[in-house]
């Protein structure tokens, strides 16, 4: 057998999962949008021989090869731990804020100072700390709410303490008690809500959050082409099914009716000899 007749072989559904795994690689990597990933996908499946199956990845890295890799999501630098986020120093540039009948918030990358001062009288503030870097191991959050509410949201290793006072309103302790992780601050929330609230929160950052979802669109991408490989497999089967039957149910019409050698009219069967002599016996009357 030459080389050139190598791609004329027939593909086995090893064969085809290998070419599927590839296609999934190369959409969780970005290579392929979805489109063209469930043409592609569609394309294997429906594949006989190599040949159909070696353009559907010729534009694709093999595996073990190794590519630039880059990165679309804002992901940490390396050693870019808790030890370079925390005791960064007190100079935080800010330390206090104040809504009244309007709103303050604190986000984004920015430096928790070791005491930090809020202030709302109808109205509302977020205090987020899940980019934040920490001042020392251990800040303190005074909050005041009165006929207001103040949110806190801080990242997950966190240790979280609430000791605030509520008037006919109240601090949110649900964070309490959650261990926090090596080198991780600690938060303390303080100070007195009067018909207002405090609430502390846990929130993922939006990094974690893009991941997460990437991770669950992967999965459901994995259960659709397993679904559509075993529906792909079926259809073979109850393809070939069908036509076993049909040929089945052909033959049998061919012996049961009008099969000459063996139906029921064959010139061989009762009903053939039959014909036979009547025809015989109308010639003599004829005669």
């Amino acid at each position: 057998m030459t080389d050139d007749a190598a791609p004329d072989l027939r593909a086995s559904d090893a064969d085809r999962e290998r070419v599927a795994a590839v296609l999934r690689d190369a959409v969780a990597e970005g290579r392929l949008d979805m489109e063209e990933f469930e043409e592609r996908l569609d394309a294997t499946y429906k594949a006989r021989t190599y040949r159909e199956l070696e353009p559907i990845t010729r534009d694709l890295p093999a595996p073990g090869v190794s590519v630039p890799v880059v990165s679309l999501t804002k992901s940490p630098e390396p050693g870019d731990d808790w030890s370079s986020r925390v005791g960064v120093g007190d100079d935080a540039p800010s330390t206090w804020a104040v809504a009244v009948m309007s709103g303050f918030q604190r986000k984004g990358r920015w430096t928790a100072p070791r005491k930090f001062n809020c202030f709302a009288f109808w109205g509302g503030g977020e205090i987020d700390l899940r980019e934040a870097d920490f001042a020392d191991r251990e800040i303190v959050i005074n909050a005041v709410a009165i006929m207001g509410g103040i949110e806190v949201i801080v990242p997950q290793g966190v240790e979280v303490v609430v000791r605030g006072i509520g008037v006919m309103g109240g601090f949110d302790h649900r964070e309490e008690g959650v261990p926090g992780e090596p080198g991780a601050p600690r938060v303390i929330v303080s100070g007195f809500a009067f018909w207002g609230g405090v609430g502390v929160r846990r929130k993922l950052t939006r990094a974690e959050k893009q991941r997460l979802r990437e991770e669950r669109r992967l999965e459901k991408l994995e259960r659709r082409a397993n679904r559509r490989g075993e529906g792909a497999g079926g259809d073979v089967d109850r393809s070939e099914l069908g036509a076993s039957s049909s040929g089945q149910a052909a033959l049998g019409q061919g012996h049961g009716h009008g099969g000459f050698g063996h139906g029921s009219f064959g010139f061989d069967s009762p009903h053939g000899r039959r014909a036979e002599e009547q025809g015989e016996r109308r010639s003599d009357r004829d005669r």
